[in-house]
């Protein structure tokens, strides 16, 4: 059973397992106060991981500027950084010949 922390509308802001200054009421896990503060933690952590993908390819996008313009060189960046943007233009370019749908012809 946790135990709560309630703002002073009465929302639960926080969640214990154990009691203590502020965490007074404990409430059955499957209470509804409950369930919605987790549904808001989880809605604003999915908030932040959907933009990840999208800002991972405005970086891939700078990353690959810096380089056409000569301002770094691809053997600067770490070894690991190497082989991860590699990884991911065969990724892309592999989707890309996929969804070539018309063909050469």
């Amino acid at each position: 059973m946790p135990f709560v922390k309630r703002d002073e509308t009465g929302n639960v802001v926080a969640v214990s397992r154990e009691s203590g200054a502020g965490f007074e009421e404990e409430l059955a896990k499957d209470d509804p106060a409950v369930s919605a503060f987790f549904l808001g933690v989880g809605s604003e952590t999915h908030s932040l991981d959907a933009t990840d993908q999208d800002f991972v390819r405005v970086l891939e996008d700078v990353v690959d500027l810096l380089i056409a313009k000569g301002l770094i060189l691809f053997t600067e960046l770490p070894v690991d950084a190497q082989q991860k943007i590699m990884l991911r233009q065969q990724l892309r370019s592999e989707m890309i010949n996929t969804l070539n749908l018309i063909g050469e012809d």
